[in-house]
């Protein structure tokens, strides 16, 4: 058999796990009980892609060549005007009662300076030396178009057995400093809806909360991050519990179903890979982790794309949101512009690659 290019290999990293030797591509979520190991790509409007692997095992991607988009070639969906303007419209809509919270994003783009030395890989090697994070991942299916790195701080959904459990992250800052009573107010807000989420396919009364709004250090910035934990009923599977609980409600709001009608009412484009879900599925072992795609790039033939935002109440203040976006985005920005060349296994740079 031919060999396949490194750069066009189809491959899944996360989780300390490296999946090599696609088998299988399917949209339907009930295969993730059907046995075998699935990276999983969630775009935030619903498109599912569920890539079955046949060898994982702990690794990382071989080096790979990268070189991206300066930080004054991107260009914002909003404008500074325009984010603000919408914060205010949404605190608005907040004092009617329509909704209590939104989330509301933007999306980044530039074109790619040179397409050919832009391996996704490379990227998600920058992203875990300079912004080491505890749900990173990557999914390359170059004949299908996927090319996602991710730096997600954010657990969406992990899964050992029957129990499963959700890391909403509501409340960022520089510093503990930077928190204040509305991030605790926020917090407070999605979590109760996690919890609703959860009681949907979980037993009676198992959903708890271990954890409400812990502290986290992040490269860079804090989260205030909470912890709901849930026993799955006897008779739900995957397809139950992604029914259930996405989109994620960190990055939609409160109620849920008003909050997606408020952010399509001011977000002039699909979020696309941003705010959905990338991880991993061992439908043998029953196990499964899976980030909210946040602090996520992702290419589009020529050019990348990142996402970024805030949640939005009634105690907001416009140009403080809009900061916000600029702290998520601004270290992610500078690092994805990259070296000619790729961070190697012991944290330098890899001249085989310029």
């Amino acid at each position: 058999m031919p060999q396949v290019d490194a750069a066009e290999e189809p491959l899944f990293s996360g989780g300390g796990l490296l999946a090599r030797g696609l088998l299988d591509l399917t949209d339907d979520p009930a295969a993730l009980d059907s046995g075998g190991f699935w990276a999983v790509l969630a775009s935030f409007e619903g498109a599912l892609t569920c890539a079955k692997f046949a060898d994982v095992r702990p690794g990382t991607p071989d080096p790979a060549p990268w070189r991206g988009p300066l930080r004054e070639d991107w260009t914002s969906t909003l404008d500074r005007a325009g984010y603000v303007g919408a914060v205010e419209a949404i605190r608005t809509r907040i004092a009617s009662g329509e909704v209590y919270q939104a989330n509301l994003c933007r999306i980044l783009s530039a074109p790619l300076p040179d397409p050919d030395r832009a391996n996704v890989a490379g990227l998600a090697a920058l992203l875990a030396a300079g912004n080491p994070a505890p749900y990173a991942g990557l999914l390359r299916l170059p004949k299908d178009g996927v090319h996602v790195a991710s730096a997600s701080p954010e657990l969406f959904l992990r899964r050992a057995g029957r129990v499963v459990e959700s890391g909403p992250i509501k409340g960022t800052g520089r510093g503990r400093a930077d928190l204040q009573d509305k991030d605790r107010a926020e917090n407070v807000m999605i979590v109760d809806l996690v919890r609703n989420d959860l009681s949907r396919v979980c037993a009676t009364g198992s959903v708890t909360v271990p954890a409400l709004c812990a502290v986290e250090q992040h490269p860079g910035l804090v989260h205030l991050v909470s912890t709901v934990r849930g026993e799955l009923r006897p008779d739900a599977g995957w397809a139950d519990l992604l029914g259930a609980t996405f989109p994620p409600g960190s990055v939609t709001g409160a109620p849920k179903l008003a909050a997606l009608d408020v952010i399509a009412d001011y977000e002039p484009v699909p979020r696309g890979p941003y705010c959905g879900a990338l991880g991993w599925v061992d439908a043998d072992a029953g196990t499964g982790c899976l980030a909210v795609g946040i602090r996520t790039f992702w290419r589009e033939g020529d050019v990348l794309r990142f996402g970024t935002g805030a949640g939005i109440t009634w105690a907001s203040d416009p140009a403080a949101e809009w900061a916000e976006t600029e702290l998520k985005a601004d270290r992610l920005l500078s690092l994805a512009a990259g070296p000619l060349s790729c961070v190697s296994e012991n944290g330098g740079y890899d001249d085989r690659y310029r």
